[in-house]
């Protein structure tokens, strides 16, 4: 029996140890930082980089932008150039028009006094006969 004794008191002994071991073993670990909080050093320069890109992402995009604007600034110029244009062409064939209208109402009339000589002379010579 003193075989039993002997045993059972040595699990007896090892039971509390091995719960204190437990305990301050869960005691300790809240207060150490894990290494998964902290940055490798590619993740910190992967960091880095995408921060970069972003920012020259950033103003190639505002570059573009401008560019676009710059663009449609240029449109409406040559729009406006060209609706000027448009409009004096128009007043020019307006001028065109009305001039080519005179001159022939010039040659009209000019047509018309060169019959009326003709027939007055004509007339002189009938009477001369």
């Amino acid at each position: 029996m003193s075989f039993l004794i002997e045993t059972v008191s040595r699990r007896v002994a090892a039971v509390p140890i091995s719960r204190v071991a437990v305990a301050s073993a869960t005691r300790t670990r809240t207060f150490t930082t894990s290494i998964a909080a902290r940055k490798s050093a590619t993740e910190t320069v992967k960091d880095g980089l995408k921060s970069v890109d972003r920012a020259v992402s950033d103003k190639i995009v505002d570059g573009i932008d401008a560019g676009e604007n710059a663009a449609t600034k240029a449109k409406q110029t040559a729009g406006d150039v060209l609706g000027q244009a448009s409009n004096e062409a128009s007043k020019l064939e307006g001028e065109a028009a009305g001039k080519a209208s005179e001159l022939k109402g010039q040659a009209k009339g000019a047509a018309h006094e060169a019959a009326g000589k003709a027939q007055g002379t004509a007339e002189k010579v009938k009477k001369n006969l």
